[in-house]
């Protein structure tokens, strides 16, 4: 027989259950801040004992609450921070399987693709869903069954919450990791977010890239498109993760499309009209562009970055030259319109110059020892400013 402290506790726990069922909009949500307030952090045994063994009743109410309004609920921020009490409690691997067992993950991941929806709330949602894949591989699998992913990488770049865009970015991550059965789905989804709009999203999304790239091993060649437009990116951040995950597809079999791309990027196709143009007529009012081109923002960033692949591989750099990057170097050094494109074009062919003997002598026997000279002096000496003659003899040279 039961104690009558045990039948006390567990008339209490009925009435608690009771007021919930009749209680309007109202009720609830004052039932949810005095939960939340009262069992934050708590342990499994530490909620049955609360609700006198009878946890999972409230949270079966809280999820069908949930399923019911989540489209229209204007308390739903209470609603996920309590059923993440229960998905977080220590030892309570029952709630996270009850939770499931009533399609919760699903409910999470349709409330992040609705367009009225706070961006807290959908922040709250992708931390439930983190919870559910700290709980290991068949959870993370159970995720990208439901078409996660998708969600999770629209979510990172239409999002505009940084919160909600990092949240994303953690379980996207989580989810290639000890995840092999989808880990190169999450990949392509991360390479489906480079093209967006949003620049914080392009950098979340390579930096997770680079993070993941290892444990993927090949890159599919989807991945050359919008990773070289990103070098043309106006934001510096997004830019430097480009640069960053170059490296690592190096012994990759999408080098040679790589490295194709980054030497095409060298010469913009209206800088050659544009040379042309300047020495064919005077006209004051001819098109001279002063403000960077999104093509010579790429042009500088693929002249960096070709120095940065030929320093660390010789055989890279052989294969840059084979690619004739020598002549989009000195294209780039040429480029009155753009000074970082002089910078970095000057900088990596200088590296060659100095490394290849070839390229030394293949610079005299295009520019003439005199221009050459000037070239290799140090730029604060004041003598390299007439170096972007360069183009013209560049042009010249490889006309023939």
């Amino acid at each position: 027989m039961t104690s009558v402290k045990e039948q006390e506790a567990v008339r209490k726990l009925m009435v608690f259950l009771q007021e919930w069922d009749s209680g309007h909009k109202v009720a609830r949500t004052r039932i949810l801040d005095s939960f939340i307030k009262s069992n934050n952090g708590k342990t499994e045994p530490e909620l049955e004992l609360e609700f006198s063994q009878g946890a999972s009743l409230f949270l079966a109410r809280l999820t069908a609450w949930l399923r019911m309004t989540y489209t229209h609920s204007t308390c739903l921020d209470k609603l996920l921070k309590s059923v993440g009490i229960f998905l977080s409690a220590a030892g309570g691997r029952r709630y996270l399987i009850e939770f499931l067992e009533i399609g919760g993950v699903m409910v999470l991941l349709e409330m992040l693709g609705l367009n009225h929806l706070k961006e807290e709330d959908k922040r709250e949602s992708v931390r439930l869903l983190q919870l559910v894949a700290n709980a290991g591989r068949k959870y993370k699998e159970l995720i990208c069954e439901s078409y996660g992913v998708r969600c999770l990488a629209e979510l990172l770049a239409t999002s505009t919450s940084a919160e909600a865009q990092e949240e994303a970015r953690v379980l996207l991550d989580s989810l290639g990791r000890g995840n092999p059965k989808y880990q190169n789905q999450v990949y392509k989804g991360l390479i489906a977010v480079l093209p967006c709009a949003s620049p914080r999203a392009q950098q979340l999304a390579l930096q997770t890239l680079g993070a993941m790239q290892e444990l993927v091993g090949e890159a599919p060649p989807a991945l050359v498109e919008p990773l070289l437009a990103l070098l043309g990116s106006a934001h510096l951040e997004v830019q430097h993760q480009a640069l960053q995950l170059l490296p690592a597809l190096m012994p990759l079999r999408v080098r040679p499309a790589l490295l194709a791309a980054l030497v095409a990027a060298l010469t913009p196709p209206g800088q050659t009209a544009l040379a042309s143009r300047s020495e064919s007529t005077a006209d004051p009012n001819a098109l001279c562009p002063r403000e960077p081109m999104l093509a010579y923002i790429q042009q500088a960033a693929a002249a960096k970055a070709i120095g940065i692949l030929a320093k660390e591989s010789a055989e890279v750099a052989e294969e840059l030259i084979q690619l004739k990057a020598v002549r989009g170097l000195m294209v780039a050094v040429g480029n009155v319109e753009h000074v970082p494109s002089q910078r970095h074009g000057s900088i990596s062919l200088k590296y060659f110059v100095h490394t290849f003997p070839c390229v030394e002598e293949h610079m005299k026997k295009a520019v003439g020892d005199t221009l050459f000279q000037l070239f290799m002096v140090p730029p604060e000496s004041g003598s390299w400013g007439g170096v972007h003659s360069m183009i013209q003899a560049e042009a010249r040279c490889y006309k023939s």
